[in-house]
């Protein structure tokens, strides 16, 4: 089977704001221009003004910096870039142990204080710049979670994360999809039995995402879907995903158990 890649016209800066509206529209990260995003999207706009504003998510850009550096790609939104941080591809094989673990020490040793080592514990068991290992090896020992998300942990984690569901109906603004949640069950993040649950797709006449029907797979952020999923693209997702789970519940000490134990 031939490999599917973005398309050559395809716009990097139009998909990141895909998936970096969920959560900024709760207000939770990045520049305070959900509206902004969601317009911008929806009208396919990618300028210069979208380039500078997508550039203050702070979590995320450096992750894409960092792909693109390891990978002598010019541009970090490079749609190839941020398909890797978001769902992930081949470049995310080419940052090295080094370079992950630098990386990481200047955004995170003083963040973090005494839990840096076990932060930085899971670079040689393979973590990688996907958004997955920021969720799931990086925020609980940055705090978030627990200065201000004190309430139901387990559901920011499974929510922040990109997850992968099936479409089961399509409604105006909305779908039903299968996905299956995270679990927690004392000593590690597991997944639990596949659920069905409503997801958006736009408001207020403007849409996030492009048109869906039942049988598809897509990508879902928070409450929003972001994006209808290629196989290649669900393989993608659902291999990183998996992988960076497995780093993070194989540390002696994994970041998720700061929160949820």
């Amino acid at each position: 089977m031939p490999r599917e890649e973005p398309a050559p016209g395809a716009s990097g800066a139009l998909r990141f704001a895909r998936y970096a509206y969920p959560p900024n529209e709760l207000g939770y990260c990045g520049p305070d221009a959900s509206r902004q995003l969601l317009e911008q999207v929806a009208a396919g706009v990618d300028d210069g003004d979208l380039r500078r504003l997508l550039a203050g998510f702070e979590g995320a850009w450096p992750y894409l910096q960092l792909i693109a550096a390891a990978n002598a790609v010019a541009d970090p939104l490079d749609a190839r870039v941020v398909e890797a941080y978001w769902v992930g591809n081949d470049m995310l094989g080419r940052v090295g142990h080094r370079l992950m673990g630098d990386s990481l020490e200047a955004r995170f040793r003083d963040r973090t204080g005494r839990s840096w080592n076990r932060l930085v514990d899971a670079v040689p068991l393979g973590a990688v710049p996907h958004h997955s290992f920021h969720v799931f090896g990086v925020y609980p020992w940055l705090g978030l979670l627990r200065e201000g998300w004190t309430v139901e942990p387990l559901r920011v984690l499974d929510r922040c994360r990109i997850r992968w569901g099936r479409v089961l109906g399509v409604h105006p603004g909305e779908v039903v999809v299968r996905s299956r949640p995270l679990e927690w069950n004392g000593r590690a993040l597991t997944f639990g039995a596949p659920r069905e649950e409503r997801a958006l797709t736009g408001t207020d006449s403007l849409a996030l995402t492009g048109p869906l029907q039942p049988g598809d797979w897509c990508a879902l952020h928070w409450d929003w879907v972001c994006e209808r999923l290629e196989p290649r693209q669900l393989a993608a997702l659902r291999s990183v995903t998996l992988g960076q789970l497995a780093v993070v519940n194989a540390l002696p000490v994994p970041a998720p158990a700061a929160v949820l134990s």
